[in-house]
């Protein structure tokens, strides 16, 4: 089991002048969303905000957006009381195996 934790997860760099390019910098804006896609953030909650300073600096920052409650998929287990996570669920619902034991 692991801790929640709603803060925001962020990722960011700062480049000055002529460490980066228009080609460079979308290419890291992409980096950052799949980086934060693959520790879970859905593409609504990641945002990216790009700052150019006045000297030709640039800084990127990206967030996951983290929502304040965990939304687990969760499938109870037999009769024994115990909730497993099931990852690969399709549906926000929680899922219950009536079947027979």
């Amino acid at each position: 089991m692991t801790l929640y934790q709603p803060e925001p997860v962020e990722i960011s760099t700062r480049m000055r002048p002529g460490e980066w390019s228009e080609e460079s910098l979308v290419a890291l804006e992409a980096s950052y969303r799949e980086q934060l896609s693959r520790m879970g953030a859905a593409a609504s909650e990641i945002d990216v905000a790009i700052d150019r300073d006045d000297g030709g600096g640039v800084s990127v920052v990206a967030s996951w957006l983290k929502p304040d409650v965990a939304q687990e998929l969760t499938e109870v287990v037999g009769d024994t009381g115990l909730v497993a996570m099931d990852p690969d669920a399709e549906t926000g619902r929680p899922t219950h195996d009536d079947s027979p034991r």
